[in-house]
């Protein structure tokens, strides 16, 4: 069984998304469903098999969520420090082309959100960064071509 590594901050939401998913998305389904039942005929009532099918996804995400939240793997970034790039670190990096430069912390699959600056521990760079330190400079695989990057600073706060 894969552990799935992942922040307390991530971990508190998925418990929270659960949650929300158990105790208010579940009980308004069940509501479409009763009131799409009093529409008469099940065979040929949209209403009915829409619901149904929310019903069916609705399961099936709180199922995916509590077998990852079963296998959580919580990692306390706050006891984390030093300069190697691992899981939790922000890393500062420098476009070695553009001079553009882009924080990134480096989170699980659940948690990340490139817009906000949290990589997937699995995506492309965050494996090009891990083990890197200050100064390195990476080659990352990207969909558009690759990419050169050097660490500006690592940090753990």
């Amino acid at each position: 069984m894969e552990r799935v590594p992942m922040t307390q901050d991530g971990h508190e939401h998925l418990v929270d998304e659960i949650k929300r998913l158990k105790s208010i998305e579940r009980p308004r389904i069940i509501q479409a469903i009763s009131e799409a039942r009093k529409h008469g005929d099940l065979s040929e009532n949209a209403e009915y098999h829409a619901a149904k099918e929310q019903q069916g996804l609705n399961e099936a995400k709180v199922a995916e969520l509590e077998d990852k939240l079963s296998r959580a793997d919580v990692i306390d970034i706050s006891k984390l420090s030093g300069d190697t790039v691992t899981f939790g670190a922000n890393v500062k990096l420098v476009d070695e082309d553009t001079e553009a430069e882009v924080t990134y912390r480096i989170v699980g699959e659940l948690e990340a959100d490139a817009a906000e600056g949290r990589i997937s521990v699995t995506s492309p760079i965050a494996r090009a960064l891990m083990g890197k330190t200050n100064g390195d400079s990476v080659e990352v695989a990207t969909p558009g071509g690759g990419k050169s990057y050097e660490i500006l600073k690592v940090s753990y706060a």
